[in-house]
């Protein structure tokens, strides 16, 4: 299966349809009349249809066992056919437009399967997904120009020559994939007045600063502490996002010093210094954190 362990769970929705034709009007007013000998045609073919979309992944082999939190199953006649509309949503880390599929689909064979004995030119035909939301894609900003991002590196081992950076690397390779420019990119030691001085001066021409390192316990990682006294608002929700995402995954992540704020009009975030971490930390806040700007600028706009 397609590793999704990177992703965040969000909330999932698809539609997908099935149609049943039937070959004459008795076979529709059997099912309307509740007269099919099979039963009741409809309440069997729903049933049918949770119990499939809740076992999609047995059946379809590179589906992922999905939490399936709600599921609904409507029908509309149109002279000889009957149109199935099967609903799914979830709050998990993949779409459910397979699972909507699945269900419409056995929904329709199940009402085959039934009404065969009275009419044996049935057919199924347009099963076919409506619509889908949730993901990264229903989640992506559009901006009028690109953002522009600062990177720095906070390692006196690192600026000393003594250690390659790989952190900064993959952050610039991160905003990268997201369209955001990295017009910047800088190893510093991990000092105060040094960050603060970056930060002051790249935050007027960029709209992302992202410093990466000195987020540990050490008396040496100051990075939070230099950018703490700046900071015109706190982002305590990005913050937690980082953290909760790296917890999932590695129980020391509780131990980092994740920071998040604002400087006029700059977002600025200080993430860790190792590589898992500062991948970790990128995938669990973007692109999404990139709304942030929308916000900024309608705040701006409030003030005139």
């Amino acid at each position: 299966m397609v590793d999704i362990t990177q992703k965040v769970s969000t909330l999932r929705s698809a539609t997908a349809s099935a149609t049943v034709l039937v070959s004459h009007q008795a076979t529709i007013d059997a099912l309307v009349n509740n007269t099919v000998p099979k039963g009741n045609v409809f309440e069997m073919a729903k049933t049918a249809g949770l119990f499939a979309v809740k076992n999609t992944h047995l059946s379809i082999p590179d589906c992922h066992p999905i939490p399936i939190e709600f599921t609904s199953v409507e029908y509309e006649i149109k002279q000889l056919s009957v149109e199935i509309i099967f609903k799914v949503k979830t709050i998990y880390k993949t779409g459910v437009e397979v699972e909507a599929m699945h269900g419409a689909s056995i929904v329709a064979l199940t009402m085959y399967d039934m009404l065969k004995p009275i009419d044996k030119n049935i057919e199924i035909s347009t099963i076919k997904l409506i619509s889908k939301e949730g993901g990264k894609s229903s989640f992506k900003d559009q901006f009028p120009s690109t953002i522009k991002a600062a990177v720095f590196v906070c390692s006196d081992s690192i600026f000393a020559g003594n250690k390659e950076d790989r952190s900064g690397k993959i952050i610039v390779e991160k905003l990268d994939s997201f369209g955001v420019e990295t017009t910047h990119y800088e190893i510093i030691p991990d000092e105060i007045d040094i960050i603060q001085e970056r930060t002051k001066g790249y935050a007027k021409e960029n709209q992302l600063v992202i410093f990466t390192g000195g987020t540990g316990l050490s008396p040496r990682d100051v990075t939070p502490q230099a950018l703490q006294t700046l900071l015109e608002t706190r982002i305590p929700g990005i913050e937690e996002a980082v953290r909760k995402y790296g917890q999932d995954r590695m129980p020391y992540s509780m131990l980092s010093r994740t920071v998040a704020g604002t400087l006029d009009n700059t977002l600025v975030l200080a993430l860790p210094g190792s590589t898992n971490g500062a991948k970790e930390s990128m995938d669990a806040i973007f692109p999404h954190v990139l709304h942030v700007f929308h916000i900024l600028k309608g705040k701006n706009h409030d003030a005139k």
